[in-house]
């Protein structure tokens, strides 16, 4: 292994295959059924037929492969645009498109389609989001200037136990390091956040950002990003809200609102340095994110792998220009008592190319008790979950990034009844 340290190394049931896994009749649908389909009185049966054609195909692609191919289609239904266009073969790829002037909700059609979507592939896609493709480069570039920078210079905003936002070179997921170096920024600040992850103890602490002198206009960069993600992220949860409203008429459009009012949300920058011993090592160690939602700009560099539904194989998924991928988190899980499942996933490293990534993560208050949501669960469909807070959940998981642990970190499943 040379001079690789062998914290780096993955159990050999973990380790990535280098060469893309070739697969054969990976459903191909056509979504033309759809144009011509509306749950309205006046739909005919002929369309009815055809939506239920292709309910009944894509039903059977989620079962075996979890994913699938889907060609062009637009459907306008009032000022909420749902498109879906060719993808590749790593998921199932939704594109909304947002309109800036309307705040309705009247498309429950789209909506129904997205419920679908989400509870059987857990990522997508969504284009057409609103957010300023300027803006993007922008702190991208901002990003590859910091950490082009020497590791002293990087240091100086290093994180500790103490001040956990900031720079830090030696995360570890599942108790191995990752082939890679991050630095987080809170999107509100100071962010509140409890003082200790042991229950009992009620103090509360503030996280506070650490920004560096170069390169200059980082955090402008950032700190305009983050409010145009919010934006993003409160429209898709507003859509995942209606969503669930299918499942129950006692649902109220606003449910999550309350939530947010002082979220943790933050932004984290990525880099994965090329790494000499790929086949051994991995950028991001498989994992579930724990928040809501995360929100996933990357570059043109293959890296983020999604384990499929069905036969836990690991799929590539490819860059999208100018697209956000879209991921369901635990929380979400949780509050929807499994209606949606957080998915499984890991970054692949190589050795020739360094890869950048920009994850927003779409968080709640952390006093917020997390379980699932009274108005989905009765006694045909009881609660899967008992509560526990978000801010000592964050706190402990923060903590096992730093360094490893005796024991594995914290997960959703430990909560489960």
């Amino acid at each position: 292994m040379g001079e690789v340290d062998p914290a780096f190394i993955q159990d050999v049931e973990h380790r990535p295959k280098l060469a893309a896994t070739q697969t054969e009749g990976i459903p191909l649908i056509d979504l033309a059924p759809l144009a011509g389909y509306s749950p309205s009185d006046s739909a005919v049966d002929a369309s009815a037929a055809a939506f239920k054609g292709l309910v009944a195909e894509i039903g059977e692609a989620c079962k075996k492969w979890g994913f699938f191919f889907a060609l062009y289609l637009v459907v306008v239904l009032d000022s909420f645009l749902f498109s879906l266009e060719q993808t590749y073969a790593s998921l199932c790829s939704i594109f909304l498109c947002f309109s800036s002037s309307s705040e309705k909700y009247s498309f429950w059609f789209s909506v129904s389609c997205l419920l679908f979507f989400i509870s059987n592939n857990r990522f997508f896609v969504v284009v057409n989001h609103g957010v300023a493709a300027e803006k993007r480069e922008r702190i991208e570039w901002k990003a590859r200037e910091f950490f082009g920078q020497s590791l002293e210079e990087k240091k100086k905003v290093r994180r500790d136990e103490k001040q956990v936002l900031g720079y830090y070179e030696m995360e570890h997921t599942k108790n191995v390091r990752d082939w890679k170096e991050v630095s987080d920024c809170t999107v509100q600040e100071p962010m509140l956040v409890a003082a200790s992850p042991e229950d009992g103890e009620e103090a509360i602490t503030e996280w506070i950002n650490q920004w560096p002198e170069y390169p200059p206009g980082l955090r402008e960069a950032c700190e305009e990003y983050a409010q145009e993600l919010k934006k993003v992220a409160y429209k898709l949860i507003s859509v995942i809200t209606s969503s669930l409203i299918a499942q129950s008429l006692g649902l109220p459009v606003n449910r999550f609102d309350e939530f947010y009012k002082d979220q943790t949300s933050f932004i984290r920058l990525n880099h994965y340095p090329p790494c000499p011993v790929p086949h051994l090592a991995l950028g991001l160690g498989r994992h579930k994110d724990s928040g809501a939602l995360t929100i996933l700009a990357q570059d043109n560099v293959e890296g983020l792998q999604v384990k499929k539904k069905g036969d836990g194989e690991w799929i590539v998924v490819k860059p999208i220009p100018d697209a956000f991928i879209i991921n369901v988190g635990s929380i979400m899980q949780v509050w929807s008592n499994d209606i949606y499942e957080s998915v499984e996933h890991r970054v692949m490293v190589n050795s020739k190319k360094e890869r950048f990534s920009i994850p927003f993560f779409f968080n709640p208050s952390h006093y917020t008790m997390v379980q699932p949501l009274k108005e989905l669960t009765d006694e045909h469909n009881p609660p899967k979950y008992r509560a526990y807070k978000w801010g000592k959940f964050l706190v402990n998981r923060a903590r096992s990034n730093l360094k490893k642990l005796d024991v594995e970190n914290l997960q959703i499943y430990h909560f489960r009844l």
